[in-house]
C-alpha cells in the first residue's frame, strides 16, 4: 500500500490501477457489472460515497491514507476471495433502484428488471393490485415492481428466514412498510391471498451445474441457486401450486435460466411464452390463470 500512496493520490489512478489488478486476477463479472473497469468504479463510488449522477473531476480528487485503507480491504477480498462487489460495498441497484445486499440472500439481478421498468409492457393491461414475489430473497424484484406501482401491495416471500430479514430491511429502505410485507412460506404453504401478478425467481441451477460455476457464486447461499432433479424441482412444484393463488385474469412470470429447455422437454403441454429482452437475460416465461389452472386440472 505504501507504494500506491506513493504513486497513485487521485481516485481516477486508483480506478485505473484497481481495473488492471481485476484483470490480471481473471475475476468473473456477472453480479451487476460486466467488466474489470466498471467493477473497480462501483467499488470506489459507493466506499467513498460518490454519487453516480454526481459530476466530481476524478482526476483533481485525492485520496486520504484512510480512504485508501478501505478500499485496499474491499480490493484484496474481491480478489483473493472472489467476493461479489455487492456484498463488499453492502448494495447493489435493480430496475433503478438501490437495495441493501449481503450475504443472507442472492446479489440482485435478473431480467424481471427490464419487465419491470417498461411496466411489464404487453403482457399487464392493467395496473396490479396484489403482487406476490415468490423466492424473494433480497426482496429486490417485488419491491422495484411496487415502487413502479404506486397502488399495488406487494408480498415478499421466501423459506429462509435470512433473506426476508435482509429483504424487511428494503422494505424499510424504501419506505414501503404500509404496502410491502415479508412472509415466511415453504413455496405456498402460508400464501393465503390470491393476487393479480405472481413473479418468481426460483432456484433452478442443477447439481452438476453448480459444480461448473465461477467462484464469485459460492460466495451467496446455494439455497437460492440450487433445486434438485436437474434444477427443476422447485420450478415444478411452484407450477403446479401457482394457479390456486392467481387472481381471474391473473399472470404468473417465472425465470428459469438455462433451464428452459430441460422445463420444455418436462412439461411439453403447458404453453409456455418465452420472452425475449433487450438488454440481455433468457429463460422468463409467462403462463395466465386459466392456463395453470387447467395444468393443475390434469392432476400433473
Amino acid at each position: 500500500m505504501d507504494s500506491l500512496m506513493d504513486n497513485l493520490v487521485t481516485v481516477q489512478d486508483y480506478i485505473s490501477e484497481l481495473a488492471l489488478r481485476f484483470d490480471a486476477a481473471e475475476l468473473f463479472y456477472g453480479h451487476g457489472t460486466d467488466n474489470s473497469y466498471d467493477e473497480a468504479v462501483y467499488i470506489v463510488f459507493v466506499l467513498l460515497g460518490i454519487e453516480f449522477d454526481q459530476e466530481v473531476d476524478l482526476s483533481a480528487k485525492r485520496l486520504s491514507a484512510g480512504e485508501l485503507t478501505k478500499l485496499e480491504a474491499a480490493a484484496h477480498r474481491r480478489i483473493d476471495e472472489h467476493i461479489p462487489a455487492a456484498y463488499l460495498v453492502g448494495s447493489a441497484w435493480f430496475a433503478g433502484y438501490k437495495f441493501n445486499s449481503d450475504s443472507r440472500a442472492l446479489v440482485p439481478r435478473s431480467p424481471f428488471a427490464e419487465l419491470i421498468t417498461s411496466h411489464f409492457a404487453g403482457l399487464v393491461d392493467t395496473d396490479p393490485q396484489r403482487v406476490l414475489d415468490m423466492c424473494t430473497g433480497s426482496g429486490c424484484i417485488g419491491l422495484a415492481t411496487a415502487l413502479t406501482y404506486s397502488q399495488a401491495h406487494v408480498d415478499l416471500v421466501d423459506v429462509s428466514k435470512d433473506a426476508l430479514a435482509l429483504a424487511e430491511s428494503n422494505i424499510f429502505l424504501h419506505g414501503l412498510e404500509s404496502r410491502v410485507r415479508p412472509l415466511l412460506s415453504d413455496c405456498f404453504e402460508a400464501v393465503t391471498a390470491r393476487y393479480d401478478l405472481i413473479l418468481c425467481n426460483p432456484p433452478y441451477v442443477s447439481a452438476n451445474e453448480y459444480a461448473e460455476l465461477p467462484s464469485e457464486y459460492f460466495a451467496e447461499p446455494a439455497l437460492g441457486l440450487l433445486s434438485e432433479d436437474d434444477g427443476l424441482a422447485l420450478p415444478i412444484k411452484l407450477l403446479e401450486q401457482a394457479g390456486q393463488y392467481l387472481a381471474e385474469n391473473g399472470l404468473l412470470i417465472m425465470e428459469v435460466g438455462f433451464s428452459e429447455q430441460a422445463l420444455k422437454d418436462a412439461l411439453p403441454e403447458l404453453p409456455f411464452l418465452w420472452l425475449e429482452f433487450s438488454y440481455g437475460g433468457s429463460g422468463v416465461f409467462c403462463l395466465t390463470a386459466d392456463q395453470l389452472r387447467g395444468y393443475s386440472a390434469t392432476g400433473k
